[in-house]
């Protein structure tokens, strides 16, 4: 099948369309941000958790700090998973993940204007139809900001510490296709598959992407980055609107 060849996908979307996206803000009633991110038929709800005070390693240094958790529900598939805490801990792939979360967020927090606290981000997952950890990511974000607005009329900071908004959306080639936001029956058969956080000015924060069936070229990773830019830059109008950014807010363009 020739790269720019039309897959018929499986929801009936266009090679670059992502699902429908939606963060659903002040999910629960007591985290400082919530939000229920759906893409397609994933759902993963994202808790934001102020914590006053920071790690050891951080004590002292004035820097605060945002970490993530991260957990797929007992029938968030068509099978049920054991709970963590049956299985004495979170297993590689919920770890992986939630670092993964972790550093995103990180990247886009100025952790000395943030102050001497941490902001713990809980993603679980409700529902996996594919993109969990994507999910994660762009619905981590709108919870921290929410969190971060908190601390704002709280007083600890006039301006919100952030430098740039931030999604993550995945790719993959399937059948010869490069295909945006891959649902669980497209990223099963995909020969190459990738996970990509980028910024709102089109900058990388981080790249996942391995040959799962196959190997892939240069120009297959220049169509798939492609991709990758247009969704996360669609999917971060999608988290303006949810949060109905105010004049000013950002101290970001």
């Amino acid at each position: 099948m020739s790269p720019d060849s039309v897959l018929i996908r499986v929801d009936g979307r266009g090679n670059d369309e992502l699902r429908s996206v939606t963060f659903q803000r002040n999910f629960t009633r007591f985290a400082e941000g919530s939000v229920l991110a759906s893409f397609g038929e994933t759902r993963v709800l994202c808790t934001a958790t102020v914590d006053e005070k920071v790690p050891p390693f951080l004590r002292g240094s004035g820097r605060g700090w945002v970490t993530a958790e991260y957990s797929m529900l007992p029938r968030s598939t068509s099978v049920r998973i054991s709970r963590s805490t049956s299985r004495g801990g979170p297993d590689g792939r919920s770890t992986e993940i939630q670092r993964i979360v972790g550093r995103s967020l990180r990247a886009c927090v100025d952790m000395e204007a943030l102050g001497e606290r941490t902001i713990i981000l809980d993603c679980d997952v409700l529902q996996a139809d594919g993109g969990t950890r994507t999910a994660a990511v762009s619905g981590g974000f709108v919870a921290l900001f929410d969190a971060l607005r908190f601390l704002r009329k709280q007083g600890a900071f006039s301006v919100l510490p952030l430098s740039f908004f931030l999604s993550a959306v995945s790719v993959g080639l399937v059948a010869g296709s490069p295909l945006l936001d891959l649902c669980y029956r497209e990223d099963s058969a995909a020969d190459v598959d990738m996970n990509v956080v980028m910024n709102h000015r089109g900058e990388y924060v981080e790249i996942q992407g391995t040959g799962e069936g196959s190997v892939f070229t240069g120009a297959d990773l220049s169509r798939l980055l492609l991709l990758a830019s247009k969704g996360t830059l669609e999917i971060i109008e999608f988290q303006k609107e949810a949060l109905g950014i105010e004049d000013g807010e950002t101290s970001f363009s």
